[in-house]
């Protein structure tokens, strides 16, 4: 198991160049020069030599690219342009609000998703089964900026029972430990700051847990279906084995490998695909703020922040790789 785990780190290590050469290259492929796209179409000589002296695009492209990964070796991800601050403080000050949202939006899509996914496969042919199935073909299909904008606007709007934006009341005087609001509240015994944090991460959870639902419900209803069919599942009913068992041991245990990696990707999709749904309930999140980068051409937290979630998407994989072995003992056996 150790071994794997660091033949899987390894594994990381030229997964990360490559994203540090196509970093560094869609930079320096913009449009005029990255000065140009820093400061505009209207930008004088004298500030685009400035801007290059400044940030060393006057060097030789090697040069620079060296330069830079040195200084990420050393953790250090620049400075953003518009708040002057640097990536790495810019990157946790967000990262818990992403966390904490794409957790609950994970439990929303997990708790839901595999009863649903395993309810529609039991009746296969039936029309619960054809409704779960149009269902999840619904959830797959409609944009999340515009499920989004009809959360907001049914339940914070017009029935008024939930925030429409932001993280936390800006009234309530709550102590923040960690950063994850929830756990902060629950830790230092500010019960109603925590539970308005939560309150706050209910219509952007949904939304954003909405897709990766309806995948889960998909792929948990193809692989029971496939291992309900199985020999093995044929042998445990003609031997007498109970039907909780054979449910619990033999089917949907045995299901899981497949979803479990579904679940996976799903969860590095949350962490990086929350910019939409971040800027829709404006939620202080990486997701939102990377909008902003965007659009301000803040390319030091876009860099940035696209390695840091490169990184994380990749423990998330390693993570369901370990947890394979613990579901399966062929894995540990392989």
């Amino acid at each position: 198991m150790l071994r794997t785990i660091g033949r899987r780190l390894l594994f990381l290590i030229p997964t990360l160049f490559g994203l540090s050469l196509l970093l560094f290259a869609w930079v320096r492929a913009l449009p005029g020069g990255p000065a140009i796209a820093l400061l505009g179409e209207k930008a004088t000589p004298e500030a685009i030599e400035r801007v290059n002296e400044l940030y060393g695009f006057n060097r030789p492209l090697y040069e620079q690219y060296f330069t830079w990964v040195g200084r990420l070796l050393q953790g250090d991800f620049g400075s953003s342009i518009v708040t002057s601050r640097p990536v790495v403080e810019e990157f946790f000050r967000r990262f818990p609000a992403t966390i904490e949202l794409s957790i609950l939006a994970l439990i929303f899509a997990v708790g839901v998703g595999i009863p649903l996914g395993y309810w529609a496969a039991r009746r296969h042919g039936r029309l619960s089964d054809h409704s779960a199935v149009v269902l999840s073909l619904v959830g797959i299909t409609i944009p999340v900026f515009f499920l989004a904008f009809i959360l907001k606007y049914f339940f914070a709007v017009q029935l008024g029972w939930l925030p429409s934006d932001g993280r936390q009341d800006p009234r309530i005087d709550a102590t923040h430990v960690t950063g994850f609001y929830v756990w902060d509240g629950l830790i230092t015994g500010e019960f109603d700051a925590a539970w308005d944090t939560v309150l706050h991460l209910v219509l952007p959870a949904l939304a954003l847990g909405t897709i990766p639902l309806a995948i889960i419900v998909r792929i948990t209803r193809a692989s029971v279906l496939e291992v309900q069919n199985a020999d093995y599942v044929r042998t445990g009913k003609a031997k007498g084995v109970t039907s909780s068992t054979l449910r619990s041991r033999f089917i949907l245990r045995n299901a899981m490998l497949p979803v479990i990696t579904t679940i996976g990707l799903q969860t590095g999709l949350l962490i990086s695909g929350a910019v939409l749904t971040e800027t829709v309930f404006a939620f202080p999140g990486i997701g939102s703020f990377l909008a902003r980068a965007i659009f301000a051409r803040d390319f030091p937290v876009l860099q940035g922040f696209i390695i840091f979630i490169a990184i994380a998407y990749a423990l998330i994989n390693l993570a369901v790789d370990v947890s394979y072995s613990l579901i399966d003992p062929r894995v540990r056996v392989q």
